[in-house]
């Protein structure tokens, strides 16, 4: 099965056996190569019927959902990781959501593109209009992104909030972890991995 980039490095941080609750799990590729490889015991939570098709195709546990409504329906330390892979952009309140995910997870995973990306500031100076990129493919009247971060604008939102980050992984602009992207992530960096859970856990 081929996965993204950072789904691949996901998977590295997930423990064998876990419990994963997947939000914006899109066609459920994720936690099916994470049934596999890791045997994890774990949910989607999606929006998009034919996503959910797809899932289910997988075999793949999903609930239709709309993250922006809160993950109310779940408990408390119900799952190991809650990860949640290029949607924290688009959600209407990415803060609340990260408390939430810590609710019911012991830890949490996201991946978002950094708007901090050099191509992303050379077309707002020199061009003077919103970024179209690999990783922000949409115009800015039909994106689905609605609050795009930096990921100095992410760390200190999770130092604000009490989270601690346990590890963190930025991809160069071929999605490859490089040398640039580790000394300055938030100019070389274009998609940002993050590991992290409450302080004091």
């Amino acid at each position: 099965m081929k996965l993204r980039p950072d789904h691949r490095l996901i998977g590295q941080w997930i423990a064998p056996g876990s419990r994963v609750l997947d939000l914006g799990c899109g066609d459920g590729s994720l936690l099916a190569s994470l049934r596999q490889e890791r045997q994890v015991n774990g949910y989607g939570l999606e929006i998009d019927i034919d996503d959910i098709v797809a899932c289910i195709d997988k075999g793949v546990n999903v609930i239709h959902a709309d993250l922006d409504a809160g993950l109310a329906d779940f408990d408390e330390d119900s799952f190991d990781y809650v990860i949640m892979s290029q949607a924290l952009q688009a959600m209407r309140f990415p803060d609340r959501l990260l408390d939430e995910m810590l609710r019911v997870g012991r830890e949490g995973i996201v991946t978002f593109p950094n708007f901090g990306h050099w191509p992303n500031r050379v077309q707002l100076f020199f061009g003077g209009h919103m970024p179209v990129t690999r990783a922000l493919p949409a115009q800015w009247y039909n994106t689905r992104n609605i609050h795009l971060c930096t990921i100095k604008d992410f760390e200190i939102l999770c130092r604000e909030k009490g989270i601690e980050i346990l590890e963190r992984n930025v991809l160069t602009h071929n999605h490859r972890s490089g040398l640039g992207a580790h000394i300055l992530p938030n100019l070389l960096g274009e998609i940002a991995l993050y590991r992290f859970r409450r302080k004091g856990v």
